[in-house]
């Protein structure tokens, strides 16, 4: 039994694309947005300047200055999801568990700034683990690898169109360039 590729690949298409259209889409869209976070300031907060030096605060320190902030709700450190320390810009960037983010002076401690960060919700669209671990490797990963394979598939549809008109292109020329000389 012969097999014909290029129905094989039209198939493979036509239901591969099919089965990965809404997890390739929100891996796009999500891309796209994660392409322009620090062009916008609705995906991610710009980052502030503090002040010159080495970085003077302490912990408690710090805690105590994000607790005075009512959007991000920290009451503890059970209510941070991390710190990023930034000495070349002088701050310390905190984000809270609600993705609420405060940017703090790292030597005096003053807020700088206060903004919801959207980066690591659109992070978590983008591979899937938004929705749950088990959609993240059931649903994202398979369609990945459609997409993959798709991506093979129409290549290889690409240039066998490609070639297949070439070599036509070139039989055609032969036979004008032989035919005009048998004739002669």
């Amino acid at each position: 039994m012969r097999i014909n590729w290029r129905s094989t690949n039209r198939k493979i298409h036509y239901w591969g694309a099919l089965a990965c259209a809404l997890p390739i889409l929100i891996v796009l869209i999500s891309g796209l947005l994660l392409q322009v976070k620090k062009e916008s300031d609705w995906i991610q907060p710009p980052t502030s300047r503090g002040s010159d030096g080495a970085p003077t605060l302490t912990l408690p320190q710090v805690l105590e200055h994000v607790k005075t902030v009512p959007e991000a709700g920290v009451a503890s450190w059970n209510d941070i999801d991390r710190l990023d320390v930034r000495p070349s810009k002088g701050i310390i960037k905190v984000k809270a568990n609600n993705r609420w983010e405060v940017q703090l002076d790292h030597a005096s401690g003053e807020i700088l700034q206060v903004a919801y960060r959207r980066t690591d919700l659109i992070e978590s669209l983008h591979d899937g683990s938004f929705f749950s671990d088990t959609v993240k490797l059931w649903v994202f990963l398979p369609a990945a690898i459609i997409l993959t394979t798709l991506w093979v598939t129409g290549v290889y549809l690409f240039l066998i169109t490609w070639f297949a008109r070439r070599r036509h292109k070139l039989k055609k020329q032969r036979r004008q360039k032989y035919g005009k000389q048998a004739s002669a």
